[in-house]
C-alpha cells in the first residue's frame, strides 16, 4: 500500500502522508514515496500550489526510531534534507495542512512549506533534546521562521507547545478554530492562490525561498554530518530505547 498519496483538484495538487500506523514517521520508504510526488508535481506546468497533508491524528511524528535504531540513520538524514531542499525549490507554493500534531522532523517539513496551518489545539514539540539528539537538520528550516527566545525555549526543554503559539513565534500562518476553522484557513489560503498566475507564483516564491535555500545549500551538509553522528552515540540509544519502552532515559533522576 502507497505510504504517500497524489490528487490534482484545479491547479492544486495535494500531497497526503498516509502511514497513520508509525504516525507518519519519515520511514526510508515514506520519504521515497514522498520525494516522487514533489518531483511529479515540481514538473507539471498545470500546477500552481501544493498542499502537503496527512492521515490520522498525527502530521508527522518525526525519525522512524525503529529504523534508526535497527540500521542507523546515515542515509535518513541525507534523505531528509533532500526532501526539505526539495519543498523549499519546489516552483509553486507549499501549503502545509495539518488536523493533527506534529513533532521534531514534522515541524521541519512545516518550516520547508510556503504558508502552514493547523488546528490551536495541535500540540508541537521539538523532542530531540530529550533523545539525546539536536534539531540540527530541521534547524535549517524552522529557525530562519521563529522568534529567537522562542526557539531557545522549545529547542533546548523539548517541551509541548499547542498551535496558537505555533502562530504566535511563526512557525505556522494560522492557527484555526479546530478542524474545521483550520480547514476554512486552508480553504481561504487556497483560493487566493488559485487567483495567481504559475508565472507569477514561481517568480514570487523564489523571492521569498531565495535565503532559506541558501542556508539549506550552506548549512545543510554539516547538520547531516551531526545528526548522523548523534544517531549513532550510546546517549542517543539509550535516549531511544527508553522512548520505545515508555521510561525515563538514564540521564533523568
Amino acid at each position: 500500500m502507497a505510504l504517500v498519496t497524489l490528487a490534482h483538484d484545479a491547479a492544486i495538487a495535494t500531497i497526503t502522508l498516509d502511514s497513520p500506523d508509525n504516525r507518519n514517521a519519515l520511514s526510508a520508504a515514506l520519504m521515497d514515496e514522498l520525494d516522487a510526488h514533489l518531483s511529479a508535481v515540481a514538473g507539471d506546468p498545470a500546477v500552481r500550489a501544493v498542499v502537503l497533508t496527512h492521515t490520522g491524528p498525527t502530521f508527522c511524528a518525526g525519525a522512524d526510531l525503529r529504523e534508526a535504531a535497527e540500521g542507523g540513520m546515515e542515509r535518513g538524514t541525507h534523505r531528509l534534507l533532500e526532501i526539505l531542499r526539495k519543498i523549499i525549490e519546489l516552483p509553486v507554493p507549499v501549503l502545509a495542512h495539518l488536523r493533527g500534531n506534529a513533532r521534531a522532523g514534522g515541524l521541519g517539513l512545516v518550516g520547508a512549506c510556503d504558508l502552514a496551518v493547523a488546528p490551536a489545539s495541535t500540540t508541537f514539540a521539538f523532542s530531540e533534546v530529550r533523545l539525546g539528539l539536536a534539531p540540527a537538520i530541521i534547524s535549517l528550516t524552522t529557525l530562519p521562521r521563529l522568534d529567537p527566545r522562542a526557539a531557545s525555549r522549545y529547542f533546548l526543554t523539548g517541551e509541548q507547545f499547542d498551535g496558537a503559539e505555533a502562530e504566535r513565534i511563526g512557525l505556522l500562518t494560522l492557527a484555526g478554530d479546530g478542524v474545521e476553522g483550520t480547514d476554512a484557513h486552508a480553504e481561504h489560503l487556497i483560493a487566493g492562490l488559485r487567483l495567481g498566475s504559475r508565472q507569477g507564483l514561481v517568480a514570487t516564491k523564489k523571492l521569498l525561498a531565495a535565503a532559506l535555500a541558501e542556508r539549506v545549500t550552506s548549512e545543510g551538509p554539516a547538520t547531516v554530518k551531526l545528526s548522523a553522528e548523534l544517531f549513532g552515540s550510546e546517549e542517543a540509544a539509550e535516549g531511544m530505547a527508553a522512548f520505545r519502552e515508555r521510561r525515563k532515559p538514564s540521564w533523568v533522576d
